[in-house]
């Protein structure tokens, strides 16, 4: 990005200089910010050009994926759980007594964020409080929708609503008592003498080392597997990734859900547990990478296994997801968390999960 687009970016989102909300407009409306995803076989391939732009990614390997969706006729999952997840929250806003609209915009299929800010600017909104689908800090699961907003922004010009955004859950109580519940579940399904050595695998999607090492994102997610195994009271469990997509040279955080799979026979394990705790909903990654491929090897290694769902809309998550925006739009002072790592910060710092890793300027 532009060093202007560093110092927009610094007055939107970051505590580098005094944040004043007392000055702002009260907020008067949230924006609900994901991924998106296509909705037939003729939105797979823009989709995917959408997602890699930019991006080290070989030609062959996006038309791999694109496959992947063939599978499913081109319908992505994730747009439609968006959807049970908003009217979900729209109830649960309700019943807190507040009744600010929520506005729906996406990274890479619509409805996308400009279209988005624009209704907005049209409806008389001047400031949104965002909710992004993505518990876990680094650069592709915050600071690049910051950066999302931004160039919505400028798309939109003036009038333009100012946005914030709640902290990120990945400690919340609600988070880890949705999570525990649904592991727990996934383990009742084991016969009760192979629950009790069971392997959980905890998953997430696999990021290059060069963004990991400046986002708290691996140890957030180790603290939150460790919240939820030990509310379960289960000692036996990994943190695993997948899904990754760059090229082999490029180094990722390890290890391959399917490379510890592979190992496990030998150690002894008989029944596998995955948890896609890195993901909200069961998206295309989730249904391919652990339905199809980790199933697959399962039962080509003759191990049990038992996929736990994704939090989705989980009672207690959507009370969570209620809870952070209600702390902000009415100010609120606590903010629960667990464990060592305390409450995410509310406004990013300046260098917050930069990728890569530049310096961004301060000026303006």
């Amino acid at each position: 990005m532009k060093a202007l687009d560093y110092i927009a970016i610094d007055r939107l989102f970051f505590h580098d200089r005094p944040f004043m909300p007392d000055a702002l407009p009260p907020f008067d409306s949230i924006l609900f910010v994901s991924f998106g995803g296509p909705e037939g076989m003729d939105d797979v391939v823009p989709f995917l050009e959408n997602v890699l732009r930019g991006k080290n990614v070989p030609h062959e390997r996006m038309l791999a994926v694109a496959e992947h969706y063939r599978r499913f006729d081109g319908v992505s999952p994730i747009n439609q759980q968006n959807r049970t997840l908003i009217a979900a929250l729209r109830a649960e806003l309700d019943g807190l007594g507040l009744e600010l609209p929520i506005y729906w915009g996406n990274r890479n299929w619509q409805p996308l964020l400009p279209d988005a800010l624009r209704q907005m600017r049209d409806d008389g909104r001047q400031r949104g409080i965002a909710f992004f689908t993505s518990m876990f800090s680094c650069y592709s699961g915050c600071r690049q929708y910051r950066e999302n907003i931004l160039d919505a922004q400028q798309q939109v010009g003036a009038g333009t609503p100012h946005i914030e955004k709640v902290r990120m859950g990945f400690n919340h109580p609600l988070f880890i008592e949705a999570q525990a519940d649904l592991v727990k579940s996934g383990l009742q399904s084991l016969e009760p003498l192979r629950r009790a050595t069971a392997k959980i695998l905890f998953t997430a999607h696999s990021i290059p080392m060069s963004m990991a090492v400046n986002s708290r994102y691996a140890q957030q997610l180790f603290e939150a597997c460790r919240l939820v195994a030990q509310a379960i009271g289960h000692s036996d469990w990994e943190l695993v990734y997948q899904s990754r997509s760059g090229p082999p040279q490029q180094p990722w955080l390890e290890p391959d859900v399917c490379d510890r799979i592979e190992a496990l026979p030998g150690e002894g394990t008989r029944d596998v547990v995955v948890v896609p705790i890195g993901f909200i909903s069961d998206h295309m990654e989730v249904l391919f990478d652990l339905d199809t491929e980790a199933k697959e090897l399962c039962e080509r290694l003759k191990l049990g296994f038992v996929r736990v769902p994704s939090v989705g809309i989980h009672p207690r998550f959507v009370t969570m997801i209620a809870q952070l925006l209600q702390e902000r739009i009415e100010q609120l002072d606590t903010r629960p968390a667990l464990g060592p790592l305390g409450p995410s910060h509310d406004v990013c710092p300046v260098d917050c999960c930069l990728y890569p890793q530049t310096t961004p300027s301060r000026g303006g």
